[in-house]
């Protein structure tokens, strides 16, 4: 193989590593949101852990973030704005992030 193919093949893996890295961090994401947004509503134990599941399976709806968010907006009826739901949402991406690193 060539030094070009190696090349060609190590950026092609490093994409695909990225992707599902990517993946990866932001269902964890959405775990820690579904979890954190359990809270607000009184939710514990295997009722967070069902509703952190529900959040996960809404960001299949459509790309991007959107859809996690209208889906915890609507659950929580105003107990938190949409500006509180997208900050946390940053926040918790970097903590789902770390945890990754972590166990990696």
């Amino acid at each position: 193989m060539s030094t070009f193919e190696d090349r060609e093949n190590a950026f092609e893996n490093k994409f695909a590593h990225d992707a599902q890295m990517q993946f990866k961090a932001e269902a964890r994401r959405n775990k820690l949101l579904g979890l954190w947004a359990a809270e607000l509503m009184g939710k514990s134990g295997d009722e967070a852990e069902a509703y952190a599941k529900e959040v996960i399976k809404s960001d299949f709806q459509e790309a991007g973030d959107d859809d996690v968010l209208r889906k915890v907006a609507g659950d929580l009826s105003g107990k938190a704005s949409d500006d509180e739901i997208r900050q946390k949402m940053t926040e918790l991406m970097s903590a789902a992030k770390a945890q990754l690193m972590d166990e990696a």
